[in-house]
């Protein structure tokens, strides 16, 4: 069970906000995944504006119950989303919690995946400390090799290799990890 308050907050990271998802975010949200790399890496069953919107009430719910705490992620000058960063809470507090993002195609090589998720991970850091919050997991593909630079780029190390679970990962995984500053 959780303790700490899931109230939805803003973060910045240079450039970028963090801030919840929107009802309005829906049609920028489906055009973003008319890209094939999207729908490969996301896997979020978004195929129109009504998915979309169902999937952006789904977030929604996730701050209400603390469990899924995602991040629509906006540069200075787009005010619209570029990207995506979510924390994933377990409900047994012993569990370590698990980040995942993905960018948008006219967004990649920019460095807005790091500098979000390095942001996320600070944050979660920070106010989860109490539940007792001491390691992030990043788990990705072996083949996704833009998930293991963003990876390094934001702090996770890599720590071992995690076998094929169909279909979420059809293939062997990595699994990265942050630990919090107070227990590196």
């Amino acid at each position: 069970m959780h303790t700490t308050p899931t109230t939805p907050v803003r973060l910045t990271a240079g450039s970028l906000t963090l801030r919840p998802w929107a009802p309005e975010d829906a049609a920028v949200l489906a055009g973003l995944y008319e890209d094939e790399a999207m729908r490969r890496w996301a896997g979020a069953p978004v195929h129109d504006e009504p998915s979309a919107a169902r999937w952006v009430a789904e977030q929604h719910r996730g701050w209400e119950t603390g469990e899924r705490l995602a991040f629509a992620v906006e540069e200075a000058s787009d005010a619209r989303p570029v990207g995506h960063v979510v924390l994933k809470r377990p409900v047994a507090s012993a569990a370590p919690a698990e980040v995942g993002y993905w960018t948008a195609a006219h967004a990649r090589g920019r460095g807005v995946a790091p500098r979000a998720l390095a942001a996320v991970a600070d944050w979660a850091f920070a106010a989860f400390a109490r539940e007792g919050l001491t390691r992030l997991d990043l788990l990705h593909q072996v083949d996704n090799t833009a998930s293991c630079r963003v990876a390094e780029k934001s702090g996770f190390t890599l720590s071992g290799l995690l076998p094929a679970a169909p279909p979420d990962f059809p293939l062997d995984g990595h699994r990265h990890t942050r630990q919090a500053p107070s227990s590196a």
